[in-house]
């Protein structure tokens, strides 16, 4: 399928390896950067949303979406791991639970723009799961070196899920992020918390993305 991501937000988090490793599914690797995991909160909202052939469909094709991720591999080769995925359409919750194996949860969302400020809700149905921010880029489009902490957080071309024990994975393609730095006022968050992870009270790394087109392959059984 095609879909097309904006005024994302990266908010991540230092993590030590003992905390997540018995929130991650043993048959995943957690991979870490200077021997530390990262937690990643991170809003956004979606459009041109649409099958390979097939036309946008009304209702479908464009909600809000914000997921909590850290970072895994298996077999060699990196990807990411969702704890979760809120979004604003309840169809599309259950078509992603239902083909991806994906934690979707339905949640009340909202997202505005006040120039180059996002200001981005999320409430969680029947769930204590809630986010609430102002953000914003504070640089230019700024190109990621191989090897920096923010090229290994975000340049990840592949998902896993795990279902009844098996690992599986959808391959997805898009051009290098276009990060820039970001700020941001995060009034309440708990999303990682209804995770069960608690996350430091330092301040997360933050950076914003206006734009970027997503291609993403179907689910495939990789064990």
């Amino acid at each position: 399928m095609t879909q097309t991501w904006r005024d994302l937000l990266f908010a991540h988090w230092p993590m030590p390896i003992p905390t997540l490793r018995p929130l991650v599914p043993p048959e995943l690797e957690l991979h870490t950067f200077d021997r530390q995991c990262w937690v990643a909160v991170t809003p956004f909202h979606m459009s041109g949303i649409r099958m390979r052939g097939l036309p946008l469909l009304p209702g479908l094709s464009r909600f809000p979406e914000l997921n909590v991720r850290t970072y895994v591999s298996y077999g060699d080769k990196a990807g990411v791991y969702f704890f979760s995925l809120d979004a604003g359409n309840r169809i599309a919750v259950s078509a992603a639970r239902l083909f991806y194996h994906l934690p979707y949860f339905w949640a009340k969302m909202r997202v505005a723009a006040s120039g180059a400020e996002i200001s981005y809700s999320s409430r969680r149905y029947k769930r204590p799961a809630v986010f609430r921010a102002r953000y914003k880029a504070t640089s230019e489009v700024q190109s990621q070196l191989k090897g920096t902490l923010a090229h290994w957080l975000t340049e990840r071309y592949c998902l896993y899920a795990i279902s009844n024990g098996n690992v599986y994975r959808a391959e997805i393609h898009h051009e290098p992020w276009p990060l820039q730095n970001a700020e941001a006022e995060i009034g309440v968050n708990t999303m990682a918390d209804a995770a069960g992870i608690t996350l430091p009270r330092t301040a997360p790394l933050l950076h914003f993305a206006r734009r970027l087109e997503v291609l993403i392959w179907p689910l495939l059984r990789v064990s």
